[in-house]
């Protein structure tokens, strides 16, 4: 039995897990240390021990079992998607959450599941190939369709993450490096055009230099290259149509210091958080920023402030650390599982979890915009726990099934 389990259970993977878990918990405890925050805390208590059952019971399930339910899984999601836009329950303008009894789940966040597990599923049929166009289309199918549903929704920070996980699974399923580039440069061009027309001209510029070393032929580059351009006009002629508050937040992001007091009030607040935990911190419960509450809602979209300023610079390194081990650790599953089904699987999950540590410390530390991405395992909130503890769970399936094909 124990022979089974050296054998069969990615431990360091199990390992990390958990222990970032525990010091969401830890985390979110602090942050909602004031007697009226402290029914988050209380929910999210119930969410991880939910959440870690399941994560377990996924890691058992048989393996063929998950790759059956790939496609009815992902259709069953995208109806859910299109019910919670129709009866859902409006939450800060965005119509995304179902309200069961007291707590509230986000159907947007456990689509990523299915979406993952769909295009797990359409790549690893032996005919397609991310060379052919057809093909390509419907990859980029699989992920466009949540992504338009949850647009309406409206919900840019979630439909973000889709996008980031089609980037890291279309690169490691084989797309050439022309495919990457060409979802990669309008995307580049569309944030320079917001820094102005010198940092436009650059991407334009590094875009030209790139597509010459690509070597593709010179129509699909000119294309390309066409396409990126359009976009930065784009992105310029729609901020002028934009309405003052709405130029307001996307400067505010450039220059959070420009609006102190407003649109830029949590940024500042998170990074003198941050800041003021120098080395070692100033101890667990005792960050002023964060007990003082001069940050709102911190055990969200800010909690990596709340270990930063308590426990300083070596807490913050400590969980950079463990999420960079957990992001190596979902690789290396991918690259030794024999089931190009399960690789799949398997680095669609690492893209989730690297765009959503990204963007969250993005936000936190002020170089990102505040988008509403949360911290993987650590913010509050049962559905993004529940999501993050499912792809856990597939992560640690696909590597105790990593010989079978």
């Amino acid at each position: 039995m124990d022979s089974w389990f050296k054998e069969h259970i990615d431990f360091p993977t199990l390992g990390i897990v958990s222990a970032l878990l525990l010091i969401g918990i830890a985390s979110v405890y602090s942050a909602t240390y004031d007697a009226e925050a402290a029914v988050f805390f209380h929910r999210q208590i119930i969410w991880a021990g939910i959440s870690f059952l399941l994560m377990l019971s996924i890691m058992l399930t048989p393996f063929r079992i998950v790759q059956l339910l790939s496609y009815p899984l992902y259709g069953a999601s995208i109806v859910v998607l299109m019910t919670v836009l129709a009866i859902g329950k409006a939450v800060a303008g965005s119509k995304s959450w179902f309200g069961i009894g007291g707590l509230g789940l986000q159907p947007s966040e456990i689509v990523k599941v299915t979406t993952i597990l769909a295009l797990a599923s359409y790549l690893s049929q032996r005919h397609v190939s991310l060379r052919r166009f057809q093909d390509i289309v419907v990859t980029f199918a699989i992920v466009l369709i949540p992504v338009g549903l949850i647009l309406l929704q409206p919900d840019m920070g979630t439909a973000i993450i889709y996008l980031g996980i089609l980037l890291a699974i279309v690169y490691w399923a084989g797309a050439s490096n022309f495919l990457v580039m060409a979802l990669l440069a309008p995307v580049a061009a569309a944030i320079a055009s917001l820094f102005g027309t010198t940092a436009f001209v650059a991407v334009l510029v590094l875009t030209i230099v790139v597509l010459f070393f690509i070597h593709e032929n010179r129509l699909a580059s000119a294309t390309v290259f066409s396409g990126t351009v359009l976009v930065g006009v784009s992105v310029q002629f729609i901020f002028g149509k934009l309405a003052h508050y709405q130029q307001k937040r996307i400067l505010t992001f450039l220059n959070p210091e420009a609006d102190p007091l407003g649109a830029g009030y949590n940024v500042i607040q998170s990074k003198i958080a941050i800041g003021s935990g120098g080395l070692l911190g100033k101890g667990y419960l005792q960050g002023s920023q964060t007990q003082l509450n001069f940050l709102p809602a911190q055990w969200t979209d800010f909690i990596y402030c709340v270990p930063a300023e308590e426990f300083g610079f070596l807490g913050a390194f400590l969980i950079l650390t463990l999420l960079t081990l957990l992001l190596l650790r979902g690789v290396h599953t991918a690259s030794v599982v024999k089931s190009r089904y399960a690789s799949v699987v398997s680095i669609g999950v690492v893209g989730a979890f690297m765009i959503h540590t990204l963007i969250n410390i993005g936000m936190a530390t002020g170089v990102m915009p505040v988008i509403g991405v949360p911290l993987p395992f650590l913010s509050y909130g049962g559905s993004n726990l529940l999501t993050n503890m499912i792809m856990a769970g597939l992560l640690l399936n696909m590597y105790t099934n990593r010989k079978e094909y």
